[in-house]
């Protein structure tokens, strides 16, 4: 078994195989001092609203490493595993971390900017001391599993004291952008029946995350906007790559 993981790893391209390890390791250790020293560690990692008194300028980049259950990461690292080494291959380890990790701020630019439209709608007819009141004691409410049943407060108070975590914002950049690297590459997927072009593929998950962010999909607990981020300005700074290197990246499949 040890030998079958070490081969795995060998044949993978190197900023891939680094960010899949320390994924996996920052899951198996949050677990581990969750259930030694009962630390919530994405309270302490997760990317806050930055109005929020729980928030760190650090999380912009930890949360991305710090993900909310099995499935969550398993979905990401299988993404990452199966676009990245691609797309690594194709630009070489340095462009690809460059892209990663730009595109993951971006997802946090775009997530934030849709925050902060959002903080401003509820708060707009609320006192200030509704305000500081849920600034003072809304994380304790929440680490009870309870909340406001006031529409507005409660809303505000997931707001500010709910962490967002996952590399997803970057993974979609990366779908994105294998999606324009190989933009005719039929993909067989398991819950598509018929294979389908890369950028159908592409075009098709982003108007989904676009219908659902719009929607604000109830209880979904999903940062479709950080999604989006993350694809927007993968296409951006794929543009600016293209313009700036006469050689430009896209192949015919």
């Amino acid at each position: 078994m040890a030998g079958r993981m070490n081969s795995f790893l060998d044949n993978l391209p190197q900023a891939v195989k680094g960010l899949l390890i320390i994924n996996i390791a920052v899951f198996i250790l949050s677990m581990i001092i969750e259930a030694t020293m009962n630390i919530d560690v994405a309270r302490v990692i997760g990317l806050y609203f930055y109005k929020s008194d729980l928030f760190h300028p650090y999380q912009v980049i930890t949360h991305m490493f710090m993900h909310g259950g099995l499935m969550h990461l398993v979905f990401n690292m299988y993404a990452l595993w199966m676009f990245g080494q691609v797309v690594e291959r194709v630009w070489g380890a340095k462009k690809f971390l460059i892209y990663y990790f730009i595109t993951g701020l971006g997802a946090v630019f775009l997530h934030t900017f849709v925050n902060y439209l959002q903080f401003q709608s509820i708060t707009s007819g609320m006192s200030n001391e509704t305000v500081q009141m849920v600034l003072n004691e809304g994380a304790n409410i929440i680490s009870q599993n309870k909340n406001w049943t006031d529409p507005d407060v409660g809303a505000l108070n997931l707001l500010m004291h709910i962490p967002t975590v996952g590399a997803s914002g970057a993974i979609f950049g990366l779908l994105l952008a294998f999606g324009m690297l190989f933009p005719n590459m039929r993909l067989q997927l398991m819950f598509i029946p018929i294979p389908i072009k890369a950028k159908f593929f592409v075009m098709g998950y982003g108007a989904i995350e676009l219908y659902m962010g719009v929607q604000n999909a109830a209880g979904d607990n999903i940062a479709h906007f950080a999604h989006l981020g993350g694809m927007l300005f993968g296409f951006i700074l794929i543009k600016i790559w293209d313009k700036t290197n006469k050689n430009n990246y896209y192949q015919e499949f």
